[in-house]
């Protein structure tokens, strides 16, 4: 008989692409996973991960044990979810992935509320990239994810997955003291060639989002400096070396050097929760998400009050998520 365990490590193995990705995930060690695959390849007497490189790839037996091994985990996931659900409390492990200022920003607070409310709750958070979260969550890996998208680069949701606003984040434009712009109340899209831009790398919702708006305008961007995280882009504008567009959530007070200018309109940045159909009944889900967007309001007004300008009255845009809303309000 296969091991459930075996399966879902192999399954991880498959959705992570790295057997050290997959053990991250599943909180074990990478021996233990390797361990784990050991011995359902002993059970079945097959070869499922060959070496290619510095890493492995999964062979054709291994991806139809794989196929199986989620509909034997969604299976599973329908059994914990009923059984949660008639007890009637939030409990169990509960997986969740976020965005990086929305894990510095946001979860911390909604974390430590939920371990105080519901101490049989074992929410657990992993730090994802929106681009790959939503298809984590889409494969079963994790359980719950907090994404965002742009007015103008909305991020598809596959089949299966449901969704619910948590807010709106604000976006300024961060230019070094001293620049044409530190003066101004307001900066129009328009305006914004010639600039030397300091941005996260090509595939991130960031960057995609100011490409398409610069481009959009009539300007080719001039990207001199990238980098993963929104302090080292604020560390870089303070030097002098260019100008970014930051959102507001966990970006902290600006440093010396730095000035914030809102841009007109101001571009808006919607968060949102995911969770996959089958789990929306769960109470740990519907819990996570009401605390999730009773938390935002407070969040919301701390990274505002932070901002070195008012923006009344300057229009926003926003966006939207193209998944289906429905089962928890």
């Amino acid at each position: 008989m296969l091991d459930l365990q075996r399966l879902r490590a192999l399954h991880a193995v498959s959705v992570h692409g790295t057997v050290g990705a997959a053990a991250a995930a599943l909180g074990f060690t990478p021996s233990a996973v390797s361990q784990q695959i050991t011995k359902l390849e002993r059970e079945t007497r097959t070869v499922l991960l060959e070496r290619e490189g510095r890493g492995v790839r999964l062979t054709d037996e291994a991806w139809h044990l794989v196929g199986v091994a989620a509909e034997l985990l969604a299976l599973v996931e329908r059994a914990e979810t009923r059984l949660e659900e008639r007890r009637g409390v939030p409990s169990g492990r509960l997986t969740i992935a976020a965005f990086a200022s929305a894990a510095r920003g946001l979860l911390p607070s909604v974390l430590a509320d939920l371990a105080v409310r519901h101490p049989a709750l074992d929410a657990r958070l992993t730090e994802v990239d929106p681009h790959l979260s939503v298809d984590l969550v889409a494969k079963g890996a994790v359980d719950l994810v907090v994404a965002h998208d742009w007015d103008i680069a909305p991020l598809p949701a596959p089949a299966g997955v449901e969704q619910a606003p948590i807010g709106e984040d604000l976006c300024d434009l961060l230019v070094p003291e001293g620049h044409r712009f530190a003066g101004r109340t307001a900066v129009r899209r328009d305006e914004l060639g010639g600039q030397r831009w300091i941005c996260q790398p090509p595939g991130r919702v960031c960057h995609d989002w100011l490409m398409r708006t610069l481009r959009g305008a009539g300007h080719e961007p001039d990207i001199v400096h990238q980098a993963d995280e929104n302090p080292t882009l604020v560390a870089l504008v303070a030097a002098g070396l260019g100008v970014a567009l930051i959102p507001r959530l966990g970006r902290g007070p600006l440093p010396a050097g730095v000035v914030e200018v809102p841009l007109d309109p101001m571009p808006v940045r919607r968060l949102y929760a995911l969770w996959r159909t089958g789990a929306a009944r769960r109470p740990a889900i519907a819990e996570t998400v009401r605390t999730l967007r009773a938390h935002w309001p407070d969040v919301a007004a701390h990274t505002n009050r932070q901002g070195a300008l008012a923006t009344q009255g300057l229009p926003r845009c926003g966006g939207g998520v193209r998944a289906r809303r429905r089962g928890i309000d």
